[in-house]
């Protein structure tokens, strides 16, 4: 089973300078196709935010993965503990309801370009903490590979619940098969370039859900970068439900000192 949500379908958020696109988000109407998010996964973000701009994180329980694709980000929470985001770098946050947590764009001349994912953790009330890793192109480059995962398997980041976090980067015609287990389910999205799944061609900023399928099987058309989802499926319905009324994505919000600069 297929479920597809093109780029345009995407809610698109936009303050001053800044921009969001979101394939999952739980403020939409409950009839909304990106309202439920797809198995644990709760939210699928892209955003572009201006020099010196920045975001908060809401207080709720979530494993939120951040991954930096151009630019720097600068992050502190309420534990004291800051530092930066590079890019290339994967950021994985076990964000709860006592802890504040603030990013921003580090340079004062360019953009940044970030991608988030959103997993509703396993159990409520883990204790907040972050961890952080480089993945190099050539790291990813022609492969899927591991950056997040519930056991750290392969030096990845490790994440409180059944998914793993894939990606990848394909030259032309480079072609990958991800095989999946009974009971598991995978959500792609095309972070740039196009790729062939099947029948169905897939641009930048597409994502497709596939379920009740034994593999995942795609080929790069242009030089492509991918993100991918392996989740478990079958068990996250109501966890989905239960939580979809509380999370909430990050609101892009630039720093009161430098709001006159963006106007």
């Amino acid at each position: 089973m297929i479920t597809l949500r093109r780029a345009k379908e995407r809610q698109h958020q936009r303050h001053r300078k800044q921009e969001a696109w979101l394939t999952f988000n739980p403020q939409e109407g409950a009839d909304d196709t990106g309202a439920n998010g797809f198995g644990a996964l709760g939210i699928l973000k892209e955003g572009r935010l201006p020099p010196r701009a920045g975001t908060q994180e809401p207080r709720e329980d979530a494993e939120i993965i951040t991954y930096v694709r151009e630019g720097t980000l600068s992050y502190e929470d309420s534990m004291s503990q800051s530092g930066l985001i590079r890019a290339g770098e994967f950021q994985r946050m076990t964000a709860g309801r006592a802890v504040r947590y603030n990013e921003t764009n580090a340079s004062p001349t360019e953009w940044a370009h970030v991608f988030q994912i959103w997993l509703r953790p396993s159990v409520a009330g883990l204790e907040p903490g972050h961890e952080q890793k480089r993945f190099s192109l050539a790291d990813r480059h022609g492969i899927l590979r591991v950056v997040a995962s519930p056991d750290g398997r392969e030096d990845s980041l490790r994440i409180h619940q059944d998914a793993f976090l894939y990606s990848a980067i394909l030259d032309r015609g480079g072609h990958i098969v991800h095989p999946l287990s009974e009971g598991r389910g995978a959500w792609l999205h095309i972070v740039h370039g196009e790729v062939t799944l099947g029948e169905v061609v897939l641009g930048t900023g597409d994502g497709v859900g596939v379920t009740a399928e034994r593999v995942v099987s795609m080929t790069a058309r242009e030089e492509t970068e991918i993100l991918l989802v392996d989740l478990a499926f079958e068990a996250t319905e109501q966890l989905a439900n239960e939580v979809n009324s509380t999370m909430s994505p990050r609101v892009w919000k630039p720093p009161r000192e430098t709001e006159s600069n963006h106007e």
